[in-house]
């Protein structure tokens, strides 16, 4: 991973233009291709990124600043203007081992490898924690069709929850014997932020009974 602290604007072009004017930032260049922007504030969000594949070139304009610019297949641009650095490191973090999930939100992973119609009639188990380079897709399977589906649990469906998904489809549909991957979120509320940008990613959004999943009748005392 490389962080960069440094005074400087943020350019994006893409499906709709953004200008961040000059301030002190930090820019995160992840080893996937991730490039985040972040100020010191806003929580975990960064005020602009570009999710991986990404490509990032770097040089040095007529006025002596180094200008980053960052691509994506999609013709996007994130164009970073540094007037001064302050600070520029590079750590090898090396391979993360995922996050563990909590205790609902594995067995909901457990019951749906086992019942995988729950989240779509025909739906077939290929591989629960299928690896890629970025973490594991908690369920990889196969459609009525054939194609490849990829599937991520969660408890609550939210934007975190479908930026993740996305991220492993890009991985997956490199793979040719796996493209086209059809990507599906599926948790016990999923917000409606969640399903707006779901929507722009082609990512299908399942809303799952926990209680019915584990053969609780509506009737039945429930904890949760």
């Amino acid at each position: 991973m490389r962080l960069v602290v440094a005074h400087c604007t943020v350019d994006y072009a893409g499906r709709l233009t953004a200008h961040l004017p000059p301030a002190p930032r930090l820019v995160m260049v992840k080893a996937d291709g991730c490039v985040a922007v972040h100020a010191d504030g806003g929580a975990y969000k960064p005020l602009n990124w570009m999710n991986a594949p990404n490509t990032v070139s770097e040089a040095v304009d007529g006025d002596g600043n180094v200008v980053w610019t960052v691509r994506s297949p999609q013709g996007e641009t994130l164009t970073i203007t540094m007037s001064e650095v302050l600070s520029d490191t590079s750590h090898a973090l090396g391979v993360d081992p995922g996050l563990q999930k909590d205790g609902v939100e594995a067995h909901l992973q457990e019951l749906l490898a086992a019942n995988c119609g729950a989240i779509a009639p025909g739906l077939r188990l290929v591989r629960r924690e299928f690896p890629t380079d970025i973490g594991p897709v908690d369920l990889l399977c196969r459609d009525e069709e054939g194609r490849a589906v990829a599937v991520e649990i969660k408890r609550r469906g939210e934007i975190d929850g479908v930026e993740q998904l996305a991220r492993y489809l890009e991985f997956l549909g490199r793979d040719p014997l796996l493209r086209p991957v059809r990507g599906v979120l599926v948790a016990q509320r999923i917000k409606p932020q969640a399903r707006v940008l779901a929507g722009e990613r082609d990512i299908a959004c399942v809303e799952v009974d926990y209680d019915a999943l584990r053969g609780l009748e509506p009737d039945d005392l429930r904890l949760f």
